[in-house]
């Protein structure tokens, strides 16, 4: 394919939100775009989107109606982050249904149990989702990126369990200032997002421990809490770090594994329990999938294009 191809490929009607992220990410076209604006109204009625929507409950939550966390990959928290992705907002009323359960269980500080006791996998990723979904100048949501800000390490990234010092594995809060607006990082934010930064390009993404850990090097979705090398570049990237030099591994190890025709695959689902996976699992997940495993992917390839793009300046050729 050429580039020109891909961008047709990704535009195919079946899936309006890769349409919508394609039009507006890729083509730069505004959201008050006509095109734009028809497309997005359509996310809801075809593709993963109404799929996840038709497995919803009238109270709002997947799966179960006493935790937005268990089961994982299914229930209600690993079905909205996916959602966050997709370019839904809190204007479509099954959003803010769900949502509304995320403020009155996670984020009530009067209950003895809170999000603001939690650790950095959680916080993260809530603070990304509500942000995606409209919700950033929610005292609450605010009060999320505190947290954030407060559980940062000396070293200047962050840990999902108890420990001094960083890992990259714990991405959540570096992506939670991304789906901020920069115009509205306060000063603190601000100076935590340079320092987590600073704290990937120093290790290029990916050099942690005495040898690389294998499935940082395929590329998956949906990615949950988990690390890979793509997560790492759409993220620091986005933060407009795309000519500091040591991002030159990762970004040709991203281009290597283009296919002839353009395209990117997906190369596993989480959990990824593939070659060189050093973990266990005590319980057997249900796992969520929009794609095919070993297959060229919509997600993948768009988060990679984009990622290029933003480095070249163009759409990669």
């Amino acid at each position: 394919m050429k580039p020109s191809s891909v961008i047709d490929w990704l535009l195919e009607p079946d899936q309006p939100a890769v349409r919508y992220l394609t039009l507006v990410n890729l083509l730069d076209l505004s959201e008050r775009d006509s095109e734009v604006r028809s497309v997005r109204s359509d996310i809801g009625s075809k593709g993963w989107v109404r799929e996840i929507f038709q497995l919803q409950s009238a109270r709002g939550y997947w799966e179960s109606s006493e935790s937005l966390y268990d089961p994982k990959y299914t229930a209600t928290n690993w079905r909205m982050l996916v959602l966050s992705d997709l370019g839904v907002n809190r204007d479509e009323s099954r959003i803010s249904k769900a949502s509304s359960l995320f403020f009155e269980r996670w984020l009530d500080e009067r209950k003895e149990e809170n999000i603001f006791t939690d650790e950095i996998c959680v916080v993260g990723n809530t603070a990304r989702m509500l942000t995606r979904f409209g919700y950033e100048d929610d005292g609450r949501v605010k009060r999320l990126f505190d947290r954030i800000v407060e559980i940062q390490k000396e070293d200047g990234g962050w840990h999902c369990f108890k420990s001094d010092t960083g890992t990259l594995d714990s991405w959540e809060g570096l992506a939670a200032f991304a789906s901020l607006p920069k115009s509205k990082w306060r000063r603190k934010i601000r100076n935590s997002a340079e320092r987590v930064a600073e704290f990937y390009l120093q290790r290029h993404l990916f050099r942690e421990g005495r040898r690389r850990y294998a499935p940082w090097f395929r590329f998956h979705y949906p990615r949950h809490y988990y690390y890979d090398l793509l997560v790492g570049l759409d993220v620091i990237t986005s933060f407009g770090y795309t000519d500091d030099m040591r991002l030159k591994p990762a970004l040709e190890l991203l281009k290597r594994t283009r296919l002839k025709d353009g395209r990117w695959i997906l190369d596993a689902t989480h959990p990824d329990l593939g070659q060189g996976a050093e973990y266990r699992l005590r319980r057997k997940p249900k796992r969520f999938i929009l794609e095919k495993v070993g297959q060229p992917s919509k997600m993948i390839t768009l988060i990679a294009m984009k990622v290029l793009k933003r480095v070249e300046g163009d759409l990669p050729r």
